[in-house]
């Protein structure tokens, strides 16, 4: 076998036919599984897209690294079906860029974590985990509730989003300012078109509590809320196939 190698070697033609087709093995193995996707892709023609103040929860979250502790994929094993709920989908990830899928687990996975747990409790922990779970060995965020939401380049980021696939229409870019307040405010005027592009049953309150000013902690606590609350996919599936046995 390493004859043949050795000979091979000094034939440059032969060498490089053989890359190639050596190379074109491992895409094709790579490739076809594309093109039948849409078969192994779940459907959730009901899922909402993030809002705006989802949105920059979600931003939050990956520039204070949480997703290098925290997994956003639960296994079909009995035991992690049975401590966090149904599986994960493919499709509960489609508007996820990048993904948060994950493996470390230094915390829980927080696939599922959406409603959980109520906004004070997510606030207590952020801002000194060892207050709700004294053997934490989480950082705390007490900051998040001091500093300020940017919320002026929303509309941008919402923009991108859509050239990537997330369809987000014309009038939530353009009121993508605005939804973000009006999402942590729940008395402002901005509050009532947060419900009608996004959905009545979209959470607008008070995330940390205060409503005088919107905070990180208000759009952390709104993405983790809204975690696995996006669509309903995986509960059809669970009950289609009676979890995992």
């Amino acid at each position: 076998m390493f004859k043949s190698h050795y000979k091979l070697e000094r034939y440059s033609i032969g060498l490089a036919i053989a890359i190639i087709v050596v190379a074109s093995i491992g895409g094709i193995v790579e490739i076809a599984p594309l093109f039948t996707i849409h078969q192994t892709v779940e459907e959730a023609p009901g899922m909402r897209v993030y809002t705006p103040l989802e949105l920059a929860g979600r931003n939050i979250y990956i520039r204070e690294g949480c997703y290098a502790c925290h997994s956003q994929m639960i296994r079909t094993l009995r035991d992690e079906v049975e401590r966090y709920g149904p599986y994960s989908l493919a499709v509960e990830s489609q508007y996820d860029h990048p993904m948060l899928w994950g493996s470390k687990r230094t915390g829980p996975d927080l696939a599922r974590v959406g409603g959980k747990y109520s906004d004070q409790w997510q606030v207590t922990h952020l801002n000194n985990p060892r207050d709700v779970v004294p053997e934490s060995v989480m950082p705390a965020y007490p900051f998040l509730k001091e500093t300020e939401l940017r919320i002026d380049d929303l509309p941008e980021h919402l923009a991108t989003l859509r050239k990537l696939g997330v369809p987000y229409t014309d009038d939530m870019v353009a009121n993508a300012v605005s939804d973000a307040y009006g999402q942590a405010v729940p008395d402002s005027p901005q509050a009532k078109g947060v419900k009608e592009r996004y959905g009545e049953a979209t959470d607008v309150r008070a995330f940390d509590g205060d409503p005088g000013m919107v905070t990180e902690m208000d759009a952390l606590v709104a993405y983790l809320q809204i975690l696995g609350r996006l669509t309903d996919a995986a509960h059809k599936q669970e009950a289609v196939t009676g979890g995992i046995k």
